[in-house]
């Protein structure tokens, strides 16, 4: 059993360690740049202790076999962290507002954090079941869909759009790896777009109902993103974050010399707006390191799942990126003025326990996949 061990442990991919170990030092840095002489100073030591601490639990995840936990577990966890999201729904901390989190007192746990690990996870059994075949409308998509869709609601419910987003990539991801029909697909952006479309009509024909659907602050952020100007305390966030993510240049003007940043005209830029740290401070070069940084990750999970002999391993990885991918895009795109301001964490690099466990989880069974998996595998060669 520890020959085995010692094994696996030799097969681990340094890549991938070697990554996260950047994102934590440049995820320690800039947040002690964004509480510096703030009431949050020391955090960037509660980060750093975190993110090491974090390293335990996905490394024991990548010495498990992924196969396990995909064909015995998945639809157990799914379960268990659908009943997590019912418990918040009721029993949750409010905070700003928003009821997304259970108060575990060391920290603030949000469970929707870690429903999409599960999400993805069930997502790949349920693919894995087709051997690679195309999808079957009634017995394949629509039961994922459903599976997506309860966590979707009550994760809207609470209200956490950014959150709720992420489900539906991961599912478009995984829908299109898992060889969806080009006729089945159409059909779904057809309905996507009918939705869209009917909800806009309601916004003239039926403001009434129309509320019901777009909470009052919902429709308030799309509508200070269209025009900032329009209402200047709500487009408060947006309006400073691109003022300093320009300001920065091209080399950015120091690090603990960021403007907007030292004098704490951004909101939460320890959280989600760290990124606009990121430009301010280093600029365009420090934003493109960063993104360079996320490129070698996904390019290393892409290398991962076409090399992997498993349907399922190759599913689970490629729900992984969809995550990520969303996550990373969203959080640059709501503060340089692409995207409405919602809640969501940069990858890696955001200050937050939830959203940092999730993501080490996800990488330990990346990681676990690599190390139970060697064979080529193509995709379309079935």
């Amino acid at each position: 059993m520890i020959k085995e061990l010692v094994l696996r442990a030799k097969k681990i991919d340094l890549i991938i360690i070697a990554l996260l170990l950047c994102f934590m030092a440049i995820s320690t840095i800039v947040i002690y740049s964004a509480t510096n002489n703030t009431k949050f100073a020391g955090l960037h030591v509660n980060n750093l202790v975190m993110f090491a601490a974090m390293f335990v639990p996905m490394l024991v995840l990548a010495m498990l076999d992924y196969r396990d936990i995909i064909r015995h577990l998945s639809l157990y966890l799914y379960i268990f962290g659908i009943l997590l999201l019912i418990f918040v729904m009721f029993k949750g901390l409010n905070i700003n507002g928003s009821q997304r989190w259970i108060n575990l007192h060391f920290m603030q746990f949000q469970p929707s954090e870690l429903v999409k690990v599960f999400v993805i996870l069930l997502l790949a059994k349920m693919l894995e079941k087709r051997k690679g075949e195309y999808l079957l409308l009634f017995q394949d998509i629509i039961p994922m869909i459903v599976v997506v869709g309860i966590p979707f609601l009550l994760v809207m419910k609470q209200p956490d759009m950014g959150t709720s987003i992420v489900f539906i990539c991961i599912l478009i991801g995984m829908l299109w790896i898992g060889k969806i029909r080009f006729k089945h697909g159409l059909i779904g952006l057809l309905v996507i777009i009918g939705v869209i479309g009917s909800i806009i009509a309601l916004y003239f024909v039926d403001t009434t109902l129309f509320n019901k659907i777009v909470k009052p602050y919902q429709l308030h952020r799309i509508q200070t993103f269209l025009n900032p100007a329009s209402d200047p305390d709500q487009s408060y966030q947006v309006v400073n974050s691109l003022r300093a993510v320009s300001s920065g240049e091209l080399m950015g003007e120091g690090y603990l010399h960021g403007k907007m940043v030292q004098s704490g005209y951004i909101p939460y830029d320890y959280a989600d707006s760290i990124y606009v740290v990121i430009g301010e401070e280093f600029g365009f070069v420090g934003s493109a390191v960063l993104l360079l940084l996320y490129f070698f990750l996904i390019y290393r999970m892409i290398r991962i799942a076409m090399e992997c002999e498993d349907l399922a391993g190759s599913y689970l990885i490629i729900g992984v990126i969809s995550m990520f991918t969303l996550q990373i895009f969203e959080n640059i795109a709501m503060h340089t003025g692409l995207m409405p301001l919602t809640g969501i964490a940069l990858p890696f690099v955001s200050y937050g326990g939830s959203s940092l466990l999730t993501n080490m989880l996800s990488m330990g069974l990346v990681l676990s996949v690599w190390i139970h998996q060697s064979k080529p595998f193509h995709f379309g060669n079935e």
